[in-house]
């Protein structure tokens, strides 16, 4: 695989480019869009792409672009960008603090290099394939935490798709019951890398897109822990459903979610 982290720096660069434009606009109610029920565009998000998009394709021209507001039907191909330009629009414009620009490289379905940039609190987290895992050059490591009674989790409501509510809201009941606490912030990126930094334990949500979670999967998985689908397979950026944790508490994880979903 070829290594792409020499671009790492100036997609850095890009990625606060476009946050700084995130934080000095302003959305008013009739500037908000409904993509469809529960999901909200603005032009900010747009306008945040657009800056993205124009650094990309100077950047790396050979690569093709999968965006979240301006071409969310694009078909795969071998190397691409993945972008969602503000994950967490809602908490935006509603004015909680917790959303994130994510960017990644995917080169023949495998992200190679990736970072979330947090907004409010300008952290950059960012991967390399095989380089590990940083949030402002400081090394990060997943937590080693190996008692799902200790652990402390992340999850993302669904919020489209519910024909499987039932098994998610029994994994719900089980975490409630069996960590010290489940929390919802309402960006994956975000929670993500909060895995990687070892803030939380472990992270689970179905049907996510790509765009979602191409750059915060790498930064789980170069941070030392494993992700999967809920049925334990490795297409996760394709199908959107996701565990991330850390190798201790994987596979009692996965066990837990698998059979809640084979069962509902």
């Amino acid at each position: 695989m070829k290594d792409y982290s020499y671009l790492l720096p100036e997609l850095s660069a890009l990625a606060i480019q476009a946050a700084h434009f995130i934080k000095n606009q302003s959305v008013q109610a009739h500037e908000i869009e409904h993509k469809s029920i529960n999901s909200l565009v603005s032009f900010v998000d747009k306008g945040a792409e657009e800056i993205i998009i124009k650094g990309l394709k100077s950047m790396l021209p050979a690569a093709s672009i999968l965006a979240e507001e301006s071409a969310p039907d694009h078909p795969w191909d071998s190397l691409m960008w993945v972008i969602d330009p503000l994950d967490g629009t809602t908490n935006y414009l509603h004015g909680l603090p917790f959303y994130a620009i994510s960017i990644a490289l995917v080169a023949d379905g495998k992200s190679v290099i990736g970072i979330v940039h947090d907004v409010v609190h300008n952290d950059s987290y960012t991967a390399a394939l095989g380089k590990g895992s940083y949030c402002n050059g400081v090394k990060l490591s997943v937590s080693n935490n190996p008692k799902l009674s200790d652990s402390f989790a992340a999850t993302g409501f669904p919020y489209y798709d519910f024909d499987k509510m039932e098994a998610y809201l029994e994994c719900f009941r089980y975490f409630m019951k069996n960590t010290r606490g489940i929390r919802r912030i309402g960006s994956a990126a975000l929670d993500l890398a909060y895995v990687a930094a070892g803030k939380f334990d472990f992270f689970w949500e179905y049907k996510l897109q790509t765009w979602d979670i191409a750059a915060g999967t790498l930064l789980v998985q170069e941070a030392g822990g494993i992700v999967s689908e809920i049925d334990g397979g490795d297409q996760f950026l394709k199908s959107g459903h996701c565990i991330a944790s850390s190798p201790q508490l994987h596979p009692e994880i996965l066990e837990i979610i698998k059979t809640a979903f084979e069962t509902n």
